[in-house]
């Protein structure tokens, strides 16, 4: 591997699925220098988010690890595609444009990131190979994304070559910081479910080389791999660990209200994807969270109908958790009598209220909670929700997002893009064009 601008990526057939159907991965940056700056852990001295020992460094703590653009080079229906990803950001478009797909790219990172392995980031992946891509000689077929993660340790940016046929498994994989391949992988031998992964060293020898598995994210293996006692593994650790925690930090929700009308059973208190438990969670938040629980009260009388002066949840004699919204001096309602808008509104809300401990979600305990930034992942955001909600619901994601600790990333239908386009801190990825 060429550290002064090439790559394994570039350079070897083995990794391109089919030049005629799938582009190139993007050109890396050249760089005049081979010298390594060494870059600040993000985590404290023990363990890495995936488990490795780190060497001791003291966190920069100037900004947590975000995703801010997602790059679609040949996927599904997007060709080329970069869209930037900011606090609040929303995909917009008429149906068919490709929203839904997009924000799949984005979850299926995240779930490589958080070490999923292929088969269970990509379960449809054939599906997702460009229309018009025609196989090479050997029969293969594939697409490739990637994502640029700012930090501490600057923007970091990944992409992967995927092969969906014949055999699904991961051909290329390319981090990139400050201008140079930090890691770079190839296919060499398509009979052994490996790929020869090459990672910057900067010591005795300038670089590193050993097999990995073609099933899973090299980046997120490299804190088990790399021993960090040179300068330039310093540097890979930074950024590995930097684009392992952005996408971990991944929270998916799509609230689907006919699972959350009825009593549930009392359990751990953590909001899952579909939000079928919210009656446990708001149990739960009005004891361990009540300034949480008390504003998401003033954000249900913004968008529920009627007079609402608080959330209620308790037990039921049969043991079972049952919700209701507290009416003043009119009896309570209780949450399976509203509509679906309502119940949409509300565990939506909930979710940008709370944290990673009241969602169903891995928490990166090896990190403090003040270097992590939680991203929901909403696929019809405005699904249901009349244009009362959707202001609400838009206007409290870019407020709680302005202080970095909570992002959303989802999609709108047209109906809702013009209020999305008028709403402060809001990002519109029009897809239209």
């Amino acid at each position: 591997m060429d550290l002064n601008g090439g790559s394994t990526l570039a350079r070897t057939p083995q990794a391109h699925l089919s030049t005629s159907s799938v582009p190139p991965a993007p050109p890396v940056p050249s760089t005049a220098s081979t010298a390594s700056t060494p870059s600040t852990s993000l985590v404290p001295h023990g363990r890495t988010p995936s488990g490795g020992a780190v060497p001791s460094q003291p966190a920069r703590g100037i900004a947590r690890p975000v995703v801010t653009e997602l790059r679609l080079s040949a996927f599904a229906g997007h060709r080329g595609a970069v869209h930037p990803i900011g606090p609040v950001t929303l995909f917009a478009g008429p149906s068919g444009s490709g929203k839904s797909t997009a924000l799949r790219a984005y979850e299926a990172l995240a779930g490589l990131g958080a070490g999923d392995s292929l088969h269970e980031a990509f379960p449809d992946a054939v599906d997702l190979v460009p229309e018009r891509a025609r196989p090479d000689a050997q029969g293969r077929r594939g697409f490739r994304i990637g994502c640029t993660v700012d930090g501490p340790a600057g923007p970091v940016h990944l992409d992967l070559a995927v092969q969906a046929e014949p055999r699904l498994r991961i051909v290329g994989e390319r981090l990139t910081g400050r201008g140079r391949v930090l890691l770079a992988t190839a296919l060499r031998d398509p009979g052994r479910a490996t790929v020869q992964a090459e990672w910057h060293t900067a010591g005795a020898t300038p670089v590193t080389r050993a097999p990995l598995p073609d099933d899973l994210l090299g980046t997120a293996l490299l804190p088990l791999r790399v021993a960090g006692k040179t300068p330039g593994q310093l540097e890979v650790l930074a950024a590995a660990e930097q684009v392992v925690i952005a996408l971990r930090s991944v929270f998916p929700c799509d609230p689907a209200p006919e699972t959350m009308r009825a009593p549930v059973l009392p359990g751990e208190g953590r909001l899952r994807r579909g939000c079928a438990n919210l009656a446990e969670v708001l149990h739960r938040t009005q004891s361990d969270c009540p300034r949480r629980h008390l504003r998401l009260a003033t954000v249900a009388r913004a968008g529920c109908v009627g007079p609402v002066t608080g959330i209620g949840a308790g037990e039921l004699p049969d043991g079972t958790v049952r919700a209701v919204l507290e009416r003043g001096e009119r009896p309570p309602t209780p949450l399976g009598r509203l509509g679906d808008g309502e119940l949409r509104y509300l565990a939506l809300a909930l979710t940008l209220l709370t944290g990673p401990g009241v969602l169903a979600m891995d928490r990166i305990a090896e990190v403090p909670e003040a270097m992590q930034s939680l991203t929901l992942l909403t696929d019809g955001l405005d699904r249901g929700l009349d244009g009362r909600q959707v202001r609400e619901l838009l206007r409290l994601a870019a407020e709680i997002a302005a202080d970095g600790h909570v992002r959303l990333a989802g999609t709108v239908g047209e109906r809702s893009t013009e209020e999305a386009r008028r709403t402060p801190g809001v990002t519109v990825v029009d897809l239209g064009g």
